[in-house]
């Protein structure tokens, strides 16, 4: 038995504790060890070098337990006590003893067990509204963290190529099945033809601020509800250049979680989410990178972790892991088929509703005018600009400069090979051939989302929102709209599709015109 497990095996005893202990739970993953007793958790690093991370020396362990500490009281600040000593003997330890240290441990209020996002999507317990309060936790951190300087080592773009390529040592090593080696080879090669493609922009992102000192483990297994309220926790410290990272790698661990779990909805909804809270659909060029990068780190941890299993049942399970995240990397390497998507109908019409709905459904980032709109003139998305009816932010000019920003963005989220629905009324007939002559430059399929409502239902929506989205839409903005809009020609209503928003299988109906 190696020393690390002696003191673990020792640790198990209640009365090794400063406090009343009835019984310990340990949880082990590749690089930690977590005592579970009751009020508190102390987490434990083990002495492993894995190259990406050195837990080594106890010196080492020691100062990482301190990062972590640092780190995490920026997400969870109740819940990260403090960095405590084992003193005394690995056959006889005491948590918070006296004497010498022989080990170190990051101390915690104990999260209820069973209650991880991970845990709860395996039992199908995650809903939209737990997704929605990740995102926009998420967003205000992002928002608010510190940003790399202009001259440090960290997200530039050969620390970027370095570390989406370190994982592929990792990989060949473990991998005996030639099947499964090709399926890598294939996917570097791509990410070296990416990187090249992609390097100006990934250095354009760090002058601009993106790379922040995030929190760089940001799974579902790293958070957990309690009392209704998610709790991010578990950053990482064990390598500044794993967390000071562009902002959108962050987001693409996330996604791929989701898709590892199937929830390709919840994934598209938490996606499209954050980019409605941060504009930042310049991000999104980069994003099938990282979402190949971000599922290629949990392939080789899934191998790593195999490496420690001695039940066969558990090492079958990690192996089946490894085919999953490499299955998803090998996805976002290979050509899409993105679409170019717009709304038209009159505010009330349930364009952005059942557009978002639509877009979790086939996967679709949506831009929203009401949101763009406000952001292009400095006002948040709920916040009232005071612009009188086609006056302010509602002129002609500035809905011109609106819609070209939509063309942009739209541009962009083309090119990086994810459909995209614009979200806006496009009631006269030159911003839907802006439109149109955009989906045909990108060489994407173009539909027009005709949503229809009657009058009653109309003025009965937009009422009933007022003050509480984005739109600012009134009675008045609606009968503007219907004595000055220009219906869709012929030579449109060959690229739309119909919508009754007032009927419950609406999306349904969308989707299958699509398919």
């Amino acid at each position: 038995m190696n020393p690390g497990s002696t003191l673990i095996q020792h640790l198990l005893s209640p009365n090794r504790y400063p406090h009343p202990v009835t019984a310990v739970r340990l949880i082990e993953t590749h690089i930690s060890w977590v005592l579970l007793t009751g009020d508190f958790a102390y987490k434990i690093k083990k002495p492993v070098n894995f190259g990406f991370l050195d837990f080594s020396t106890l010196e080492l362990r020691r100062q990482y337990c301190h990062e972590e500490l640092r780190l995490n009281r920026r997400l969870a600040e109740d819940w990260y006590l403090g960095v405590v000593a084992i003193t005394g003997s690995l056959e006889q330890p005491r948590i918070e003893g006296t004497g010498e240290a022989i080990e170190y441990a990051v101390k915690m209020r104990q999260f209820p067990t069973g209650l991880t996002l991970k845990d709860r999507v395996k039992s199908g317990q995650v809903d939209r509204a737990e997704i929605d309060q990740i995102t926009d936790l998420l967003a205000d951190f992002h928002a608010h963290i510190a940003k790399a300087e202009a001259d440090s080592p960290y997200g530039g773009s050969p620390c970027i190529r370095h570390w989406f390529e370190e994982n592929f040592a990792h990989l060949r090593l473990r991998l005996k099945d030639e099947r499964q080696r090709e399926q890598i080879r294939t996917i570097e090669d791509w990410g070296q033809a990416e990187w090249q493609l992609k390097a100006g922009l990934m250095e354009d992102r760090k002058g601009a601020g993106c790379v922040r000192e995030c929190h760089g483990d940001m799974h579902l297994g790293n958070m957990t509800s309690i009392d209704g309220q998610i709790i991010l926790f578990d950053c990482i410290e064990f390598n500044p250049m794993l967390r000071w990272i562009d902002v959108v790698s962050e987001v693409a661990f996330l996604i791929i979680d989701l898709l590892h779990f199937n929830l390709d909805a919840l994934a598209y909804r938490f996606l499209n989410r954050y980019l409605q809270h941060t504009g930042d659909y310049q991000g999104v060029a980069l994003l099938r990178y990282y979402l190949v990068y971000r599922a290629l780190v949990l392939a080789k941890v899934s191998l790593l972790r195999s490496e420690q299993q001695l039940d066969p049942a558990c090492l079958e399970q990690n192996l089946a892991e490894y085919r999953v995240y490499a299955n998803l990397a090998e996805r976002f390497t290979q050509p899409s088929k993105p679409m170019l998507l717009i709304t038209h109908g009159f505010s009330g019409s349930g364009k952005s509703y059942h557009a978002g709905q639509l877009a979790e459904r086939i996967g679709a980032v949506q831009l929203r005018s009401d949101i763009e709109r406000k952001r292009l003139y400095g006002f948040g998305a709920e916040q009232s600009t005071g612009s009188a009816t086609g006056g302010g932010i509602y002129s002609a000019e500035a809905t011109q400069l609106t819609y070209d920003r939509l063309a942009a963005e739209a541009k962009t989220v083309l090119e990086a090979g994810f459909s995209v629905i614009v979200d806006a009324t496009f009631l006269k007939t030159a911003q839907r051939g802006q439109f149109r002559q955009l989906a045909s430059a990108c060489g994407v399929p173009f539909r027009i989302l005709d949503f229809q409502a009657a009058d009653s239902v109309l003025m009965q929506r937009i009422l009933q929102r007022q003050h509480q989205d984005a739109s600012e839409a009134t009675l008045a903005v609606l009968q503007r709209q219907q004595q000055t809009a220009e219906a869709l020609r012929p030579e449109e209503q060959t690229h739309a599709i119909t919508i009754d928003s007032e009927n419950d299988q609406a999306i349904a109906w969308a989707f299958s015109q699509l398919a």
